[in-house]
Order: C-alpha cells, then sequence, then structure tokens
C-alpha cells in the first residue's frame, strides 16, 4: 500500500487538489457576499459539496486565516443586558477567575493560621495575586478583542506588566499616610485587580452590542 506524502498538517498529497478547489469556492462565495458567518459558509458550500462536513469548514476556515486569504473574527453572540452577558460563562471566564483569585488571596492572608501546610496557600495565591493577576486585568482592558494577542503573549505581557505596575504602587504608598504595609498593599491590589478587572469587562461587553448594533454577525471575511 502506498504510504503517501504528509504535509505538516498530516494530510495526504492527494487531498491538497481538493482542498484547493474547496479554497477557491469558499474565497469566491465571500468575495461575492462579502462576510459571512462560518454556518452560513458551510451550508452554501454544501449545496454545492454534499459530502462536506462541518469538521472540514471549520480547517478551511482556519486554513485561509493562515493563509492571509481571510480574516477570522470572534463576533460575540448578541445579548439584551449585561445580566445576560454575564451567563456567558466560558467568554467571561477570566473575569470570574481573576476576582475568585483575588477574593481567595484577601481570604487566606486573613483568615488562615499562618502554619505550615497551610501558609502554603498563601505562598501560592500570593504570587499569583502579585505576580500575574495586576498585568493580566491590565492586558484585558487595554486589549478587549480576543485574537488582538495570542495565549502566550497575553500571559507574558501579563507577568511583565504585574512586575512593573506592583513596584508602582508598593512607590505611590510610601507617599501615603499608611506606608508600604501588608494591609495597604493587599486593598491596594485588590482595588486596582478588580477596578480593571470591570474596565475590561465594560470594554468587552461594549463590543458585543456595538457587533450586534451593526449587525456584525460575521466570523469570516476577505480581507
Amino acid at each position: 500500500m502506498s504510504r503517501g506524502v504528509f504535509d505538516l498538517k498530516s494530510r495526504p498529497v492527494q487531498n491538497r487538489t481538493k482542498n484547493n478547489s474547496l479554497d477557491e469556492r469558499a474565497l469566491a462565495h465571500l468575495r461575492k457576499n462579502g462576510s459571512e458567518s462560518v454556518g452560513e459558509l458551510y451550508d452554501a458550500l454544501k449545496a454545492r459539496n454534499p459530502s462536506l462536513t462541518e469538521y472540514e469548514t471549520t480547517d478551511l476556515v482556519w486554513r485561509l486565516d493562515e493563509q492571509g486569504k481571510a480574516e477570522v473574527e470572534d463576533v460575540p453572540p448578541a445579548t439584551k443586558s449585561v445580566r445576560e452577558y454575564l451567563g456567558l460563562w466560558e467568554r467571561n471566564l477570566w473575569l470570574y477567575a481573576t476576582l475568585a483569585v483575588s477574593l481567595a488571596t484577601v481570604v487566606v492572608i486573613y483568615a488562615v493560621p499562618d502554619v505550615f501546610p497551610l501558609v502554603a496557600a498563601r505562598w501560592i495565591l500570593g504570587s499569583v495575586f502579585v505576580l500575574f493577576v495586576p498585568g493580566y486585568v491590565t492586558v484585558q482592558a487595554l486589549f478587549p478583542k480576543a485574537r488582538e494577542l495570542d495565549g502566550i503573549e497575553r500571559f507574558a505581557l501579563s507577568v511583565g506588566l504585574s512586575l512593573a505596575l506592583v513596584p508602582l504602587i508598593g512607590l505611590l504608598l510610601n507617599y501615603t499616610p499608611w506606608g508600604i504595609r501588608l494591609t495597604p498593599i493587599v486593598i491596594s491590589l485588590t482595588i486596582f485587580s478588580v477596578g480593571l478587572s470591570l474596565v475590561a469587562f465594560g470594554r468587552q461587553y461594549r463590543l458585543s452590542v456595538e457587533s450586534a448594533a451593526a449587525g456584525q454577525l460575521t466570523s469570516t471575511s476577505i480581507e
């Protein structure tokens, strides 16, 4: 049996012609109709190719995006209120995680005894609270769109900004009557983190409202 030759995505060479033909039909359809959702593109292509699957369509969309032939935009679902938008757990998981870490850090600092192994919770949560959360919420507020930065870029920028912001907050506290002590630092970082989390959430919700108002319920568009 012939093994065939595989490219980086483990596709047989004989599938390339099929992929190219499908890509060309998709691009022609998008040029004619403009931006469309992935579902709409799938329905249009399936009408001419009944054997086409949703997985193949998704793979096609990301392939065109990687090649720079199309742009994939993550458009949030249309919601009627902030409460309804908060119900999108997967989209707002970062917000709930940030608030949970901030609250848990305050609790373990003031409610958990300073004895081993319980003190380990302070070390772990305190490290995340100081070295990651402040920078992360800042990145979320500055770059509310998911595709503006990838995961590695967000992580690296979050750590870097935290290392810059926390000393700055400590420096400002040094010129206040409270000084650089545990309670003022915890309160300041909590207010900073929660405040910027709400700012970031507000920006993301506004983008959702604007997209719905403009009727931009699209996921694929020609560059």
